[in-house]
């Protein structure tokens, strides 16, 4: 067990969160997470309010463990989907990608634990004036869509953690024990993991999907939709490509987004076309080089740390001869 203000507050073991991916983060992925000790979180961008209900179902009948469920708030039926899951009694809301105001209240209400996802400080601090209970501080590095100010985990996480006194749970890069002592080391007191999740035996994404992942180099991830002011990072591919050479043609945002049409990310995630569909991956595909069970990830992730902190202490030993020299 690993102990931090995370932890207390959600109920769970290990201060390890499952990012709400959509078309990724099913009841099966969600659970197998809660199962391990950490706190998985279903995401629910490509649900209705009947699609959210049955999962629920499954995920309430897997597991009896706290999990959550992550809103973007640029749905225009948040409401009804969040009202939704407090029916099914969730106590974990995780919100992002919109104002966290129009919806405090009612998670107030509800007496749930509320965490909303920022990418600045700005954004933390609004949320912590709030009322949120944590936030997640995801860097530029992550997959999928990603702050406009494009700041990466390593310049955010301290900046955040000295600007709010809520917990504050890293993302974006991270997928092993040393990822997480970094974070921890940054004043982070939990992490967020989704593209090392994504490429899982519980995953419900085509084969295709996870083999992109483990296959990747690290140069082969890539950022679009920047002219669109919805910067996106996904595996290079013939898709990434065209949307590349149509912003820098300067096509207008209007008609890249009929180029892309929709169901893109579908088209990947679940039918497996991962060079016409979007391969939604963070920059640390390039560390994962084997699809593993979910509670292999976290065996591996939590028997690691003490490896990391020793290598550490060694060098302050040896910082600390040179000085009695």
């Amino acid at each position: 067990m690993i102990e931090t203000r995370v932890t207390r507050i959600l109920g769970i073991k290990y201060p390890v969160i499952k990012g709400g991916m959509v078309w990724v983060s099913n009841a099966e992925l969600t659970a197998a997470v809660s199962n391990a000790g950490g706190l998985g979180v279903m995401g629910v961008g490509a649900m209705d309010t009947d699609v959210l209900n049955a999962e629920l179902d499954k995920l309430q009948a897997m597991t009896d463990k706290p999990f959550g469920i992550s809103f973007p708030l640029i749905r225009p039926d948040y409401e009804a989907m969040i009202g939704a899951a407090l029916d099914k009694g969730v106590k974990v809301i995780v919100t992002s990608a919109g104002n966290p105001a129009k919806i405090y209240k009612t998670l107030e209400a509800a007496g749930v634990v509320a965490i909303h996802v920022i990418a600045n400080v700005k954004m933390a601090k609004k949320a912590r004036d709030l009322g949120y209970h944590m936030v997640v501080a995801e860097g530029f590095e992550a997959g999928g869509h990603d702050g406009r100010d494009e700041i990466t985990t390593f310049a955010l996480i301290p900046q955040v953690v000295d600007a709010v006194d809520i917990p504050v749970i890293a993302a974006g890069g991270i997928a092993d024990a040393r990822g997480m002592v970094a974070a921890f080391a940054l004043g982070a007191e939990g992490i967020q993991m989704g593209t090392r999740f994504a490429a899982t035996k519980e995953s419900p994404v085509h084969a295709r999907f996870k083999h992109a992942i483990i296959n990747a180099m690290d140069t082969d991830t890539t950022v679009t939709g920047r002219r669109l002011n919805d910067p996106v990072r996904v595996i290079k591919n013939k898709l990434s490509q065209e949307i590349l050479d149509a912003e820098a043609a300067g096509t207008s945002p209007e008609d890249i987004l009929d180029m892309i049409g929709p169901g893109r990310t579908e088209m990947a995630s679940l039918d497996g076309d991962v060079e016409n569909g979007s391969v939604m991956s963070g920059q640390i595909a390039g560390m994962i080089k084997e699809i593993k069970s979910v509670q292999e990830v976290f065996d591996e992730l939590l028997s690691g740390i003490e490896l990391v902190i020793n290598g550490i202490k060694k060098l302050s030993a040896g910082t600390q001869h040179d000085k009695d020299k």
